[in-house]
Formats: structure tokens, sequence, C-alpha cells
């Protein structure tokens, strides 16, 4: 009989260590990079976009965040939003042919724009900070990468620089990408004003719960069925007239 709870306690100890490791495998979250919200606009347009950039380091803050605008794809208007407890500073590059703003031809454009934080106002471990920015017109181009650099405070950088190739494998350190639709075109499947960015995330966190949530519940039912039968099985090696 001692042998039978032994093999037991065996198989549910078997069963629930299953239920860890796929809980925790469906829980890890995947390495997180520097992201443009939204993800796309109107070509022709003017966009309201911010630089979404997550804190990857245990023990360092970020301090300074770098974005490049893309050389083939100038824009004319390019105007940040006041973070607190961080300063931008703006450079700017010669363009032949000018960029038409508002019937006005300019020679320069933003070529880049750079935010440092003040005392102790970096990312910190486990946060992340949005750097709103609004520009336009927008090129017509299909794509705008954002080639960025992440310095830390331990003077670690993080160089998201390399482009994604549409089909293809995500690469290790991916630009954030801006993709730019035709002028009058839907970025959406459905008909109507777009959904917020949040709200987006939102309805995306809530599909991955759910998931979990419904793999979870069938791990522990599977669980559930084996202790069931294990001790069905203990008893009917205890009463052979069962």
């Amino acid at each position: 009989m001692t042998r039978h709870r032994r093999s037991l306690t065996a198989v549910a100890a078997l069963a629930l260590g299953a239920v860890a490791t796929a809980v925790f495998g469906f829980a890890a979250p995947a390495s997180a990079h520097v992201t443009v919200n939204p993800k796309d606009a109107a070509q022709g347009g003017y966009a309201r976009i911010a630089f979404r950039v997550p804190n990857e380091s245990d023990t360092a803050s970020t301090t300074k965040v770098e974005v490049v605008l893309p050389e083939n794809a100038p824009v004319g208007s390019v105007s940040t939003m006041p973070v607190p407890g961080w300063t931008v500073t703006v450079e700017k590059r010669k363009v032949d042919p000018p960029v038409e703003v508002h019937g006005s031809q300019l020679s320069e454009v933003v070529s880049k724009l750079t935010w440092t934080a003040a005392g102790n106002a970096g990312v910190k471990p486990g946060e992340f900070q949005e750097f709103p920015v609004s520009l336009g017109p927008l090129p017509q181009v299909d794509r705008m990468v954002f080639k960025t650099l992440q310095t830390y405070s331990d003077g670690n950088v993080q160089r998201w620089i390399e482009e994604p190739t549409p089909g293809a494998e995500e690469p290790e350190s991916p630009a954030p990408v801006l993709t730019l639709t035709a002028a009058g075109a839907s970025a959406s499947p459905t008909a109507g004003a777009p959904a917020d960015d949040d709200d987006a995330d939102e309805v995306e966190a809530e599909g991955v719960g759910l998931a979990t949530g419904l793999g979870i519940a069938g791990l522990v039912a599977g669980v559930a069925g084996l202790l069931l039968g294990g001790l069905a099985f203990a008893r009917t090696r205890r009463d052979p007239t069962a």
C-alpha cells in the first residue's frame, strides 16, 4: 500500500511540474525593444506618434534616447511634446530638392532628435517612457525607419538600428518602423475611425490573457484527471473485489 501511495505521489509531482513548466513558458515575455506607436499613418498627412522606450536593464536607468529620422524620407514639420524630467535637442540637415510645407519650400529638415534625462528622471528598471512627436506632411514612401540609440546610466548603449524585412524573421535589434499607407486607404481591416493604440494594446493583452488562462485551465483539468485515475487505481489494488 505504501508503494502505491509513493507511485501516486510521484505521478502527481510530475504532472504538477509539467503544469508549472507550461505556465511559466506561456508567461515568459519576449525581449522588449523600442517601438513607434501607432505603427501606421497616411502618406501626405500629419501624425502624432510616440517612441516607446522600455528599460531592459536590471540595474541601470535609460538616460538618453537618440532617434535618427530617415534620410530617404524627409519631413518638413517636426515638433516634440515636453516630457517631464527630459530635455530634447534637435539637429537639422540640408535637403535638395526642398520639402514643401503649406506652400513654403524648406531647404532644411530635422535629421535627429535627442532626449536626455535630467537628475533622477531616467527610465528605471521595469519601466518604460514614451516620447511624443508630431510630424508631417508624411512622405510618399511605404515606411519610415527610425534608427535609435538607447544609452544607460552604466554607459552601455543599445543600438536599435537593424531594418526589419517584411515577411522575414525579426532581427535581434530592430529599428522602430512607421508604416505609411496611401492617402484615403484604411490601415484598419474594418471601416470607421481607427482604434486608439492603448485600446488595441488592451485588447491584445486581454486576448493573450484569455488564451493563457484557457491553457492553464486545461492543464489543471488534466492533472485532476491523473490524480483521480491514480486514486481509483490505488483503491482497486487495495480491494480486489472492487
